[in-house]
């Protein structure tokens, strides 16, 4: 045994705790989770059968943590994992799985299938089997602050453009506001009108914030290659930048594995309780509104539909929040087909997007999101992610669809009550 591929069986051995043997236990192999996949649903491969994506993982659970697999192993009745064998199952696990959650939504005995995939990540990583372009993505984001490799003096430019575009100052490094605002790198480049949204909203609010120029992104690629300490790193970025400054609450922003990685993973990475609270953008925009902080005047009649990303919505809980911030400027809001924690991933998450090999495979896969989109008859569709933003419009253009995109948070900026002089 090489000793990449060693390390890679011991980091199978290490997280194979109490809820993998569970759920390995009491898989009924009824199929449900095939159903729930877009990747099987649209290319009708069982090989994208979110269980078997799973085998070698489940192989050694096997040979070393029940009797028959044992006693199997000792008669030569089964072999050990291989490398060959990892390099194979790569594609399965990295390129066919976007984290979404939707097989663990739809498994009848609730085996949650997401969270046996990721820490089989964590196996195939150590073994070398990650693919090129996530690795490239974390490498860039331990040396350089973002997968994107925006530097800081990106961010800052990007904060001044947004300043001089909004004529709102952004509190840079502000110690003791209430909230810090993180970014992805997909928001800090592709879409920076999200910040100047931001700053527009929070002025008319009156909510004390800042952004800090040592932790501003908010992506996390080591939960996305499946490398604990490396998600411990950056997670632990934002926490001592957010102590630093003294803030009472860290927003996380429309990224779905960020508000993941942040909100529900972070506490445990780094082995103590926030000083903060962590709120997603849409949590506090939907709370502003309801104290009568957030006032918007006039609606759009456009009809539109709305995408849930996957870790926000399914697995992060945030589902009636961004209905009532449309309902407050949308006159004709269509629900997808199979919407809200069953709604259907875009097909990028969990690394898929970073991961070049896995575009073929993305391509056929968003064919059941066109399907959705063309479901509702309507040419803009509004979402509460930047990734999923990006290979939203991919598929839209891949597809020739005349279909438009929008982030909520700019989409509310747009109706802001104007202040009218006294």
């Amino acid at each position: 045994m090489s000793a990449t591929l060693e390390k890679g069986v011991n980091a199978f051995r290490e997280v194979m705790d109490a809820p993998i043997a569970s759920f390995f236990n009491s898989c009924v192999h009824c199929g449900l989770c095939a159903d729930a996949c877009l990747f099987h649903t649209e290319t009708g491969d069982p090989k994208y059968t979110p269980i078997y994506k799973l085998e070698p993982l489940k192989k050694i659970w096997k040979q070393e943590y029940t009797l028959l697999g044992k006693l199997a192993s000792m008669v030569g009745l089964s072999q050990p994992v291989t490398d060959a064998e990892l390099e194979e199952w790569s594609p399965l696990v990295y390129d066919s799985c976007t984290l979404c959650g939707r097989c663990t939504v739809m498994c009848p005995v609730g085996n949650d299938i997401t969270y046996m995939v990721r820490k089989m990540r964590e196996g195939m990583a150590a073994s070398g089997h990650a693919p090129a372009g996530v690795i490239e993505a974390t490498r860039k984001t331990i040396e350089q602050g973002s997968p994107m490799g925006i530097l800081p003096k990106t961010f800052l430019a990007q904060v001044r453009d947004q300043s001089e575009e909004t004529g709102i100052e952004i509190p840079v490094d502000q110690a003791g506001a209430d909230y810090l605002v993180i970014m992805s790198s997909m928001e800090i480049m592709g879409y920076p009108e999200f910040l100047g949204s931001l700053a527009r909203i929070f002025k008319q609010a009156g909510v004390s914030w800042t952004v800090s120029s040592e932790a501003f992104e908010a992506t996390n690629s080591g939960i996305q290659i499946g490398v604990s300490d490396i998600a411990r790193q950056i997670v632990m970025r934002i926490v001592d930048a957010a102590e630093k400054l003294g803030v009472k609450y860290v927003i996380s922003p429309e990224c779905g594995h960020a508000y993941t990685a942040l909100r529900w993973d972070g506490p445990n990475l780094i082995g103590r309780p926030y000083k903060f609270g962590v709120v997603h953008v849409l949590e506090l925009l939907d709370q502003l509104h309801k104290a009568g902080r957030l006032k918007t005047e006039g609606k759009t009649d456009e009809p539109l539909t709305l995408h849930d990303p996957c870790q926000i919505v399914r697995r992060g809980g945030v589902v009636a929040e961004p209905r009532n911030l449309l309902n407050m400027v949308a006159s004709d809001f269509r629900e997808m087909e199979d919407c809200g924690s069953y709604n259907w991933c875009c097909g990028g998450g969990g690394g898929v997007s970073a991961n070049h090999r896995a575009e073929e495979l993305r391509f056929k896969s968003f064919q059941v999101k066109k399907r959705q989109i063309e479901g509702t008859g309507v040419g803009l569709m509004v979402t509460a992610c930047a990734n999923c933003r990006n290979v939203l419009e991919e598929g839209l253009e891949h597809y020739h669809m005349d279909t438009k995109m929008i982030g909520i948070t700019e989409l509310v900026a747009e109706y802001l009550k104007e202040d009218k002089p006294a």
